[in-house]
């Protein structure tokens, strides 16, 4: 049971008891804006930028942005201390943050939220040495006329969906969605690279998906080290013909793709670009990132 404490309401309080009525708007329509960090040594990663991240995601939907964001600001500077008696010493965290309009669509009184617990690092610890198997799936990304790419939300029943088709076809396996263009898009909650020898990272063009806040270190650590990176569109074709490909998201921060369709990446073991990033990023944040899910994925 996760026993941790939640800021919820204007108040902290066990996270069992932060609970959202069912006549909250955030509920009955899926209206929910969203954010998740992750700690490292104990202390949230990137806050800022996930911050300016929310703060764009609550100015689309015309919400109290500025407000909102300084009342999550200090939840979030508050949570690992509030929490600090259930860390365990080397373990980390994720803090997820949720804004919903409240009982009325205008949002005049929008219920904030900020919870967390252990990140579950059983789930993919792994993977950072066998890599990740990806379906390519039916189900695409939402078309930027119904919501914009960069507004992070709880309406996700697209996702939800492809994840179903990737496990009915290939189980275990994760799932990546094209774009209404047929270009390829991004996974079920992650950014997906691509690596070509003579030609650096490719990404898909950061104005038709979520801008990653891992995707955005990963570009840093490939500046350090002199590697190039572009965005372009690339066909399922293409993305499968890469030398090395990676998913990467806040949680499991940089994985490698083996397979695309049960289609060999490379070798079909993780590359030497792959693992040349994955140190630096640990040298970054002063963690074993593998090591660390590795030890604690049998909690």
């Amino acid at each position: 049971m996760n026993l941790s404490q939640a800021y919820f309401s204007g108040a902290w309080m066990p996270l069992q008891d932060a609970q959202i009525p069912l006549s909250d708007v955030g509920f009955g329509l899926g209206v929910t804006v969203v954010e998740r960090l992750r700690t490292f040594a104990g202390r949230p990663f990137r806050v800022e930028e996930h911050l300016t991240r929310l703060e764009r995601s609550l100015e689309i939907v015309g919400w109290n942005a500025a407000s909102i964001v300084d009342e999550v600001r200090q939840a979030v500077a508050a949570f690992p201390d509030v929490n600090a008696e259930l860390m365990a010493p080397g373990d980390d965290w994720y803090i997820a943050i949720f804004v919903t309009p409240g009982d009325t669509p205008a949002a005049t009184q929008p219920r904030i939220g900020v919870h967390g617990g252990p990140l579950p690092f059983a789930g993919w610890a792994d993977k950072f040495e066998t890599g990740v198997d990806v379906v390519i799936t039916d189900v695409r990304q939402t078309p930027a006329n119904c919501w914009p790419p960069e507004l992070k939300c709880r309406s996700r029943m697209h996702y939800y969906l492809a994840d179903q088709e990737a496990a009915r076809r290939q189980p275990g396996a994760r799932a990546v969605l094209l774009n209404q263009q047929g270009f390829i898009g991004e996974a079920s909650t992650a950014n997906v690279v691509a690596y070509y020898t003579g030609r650096g990272l490719v990404t898909p063009r950061i104005d038709g998906v979520l801008p990653g806040i891992s995707q955005q270190v990963l570009f840093e650590l490939a500046d350090a080290a002199g590697v190039a990176h572009v965005e372009a569109d690339l066909t399922p074709q293409e993305f499968a013909a890469a030398d090395e490909l990676f998913i990467t998201s806040t949680s499991i921060c940089l994985q490698p793709i083996v397979r695309v369709d049960g289609q060999t990446v490379g070798n079909g073991r993780p590359g030497p670009l792959y693992r040349q990033l994955l140190t630096a990023w640990s040298e970054k944040v002063g963690v074993d990132i593998a090591a660390q899910a590795r030890q604690f994925a049998s909690r």
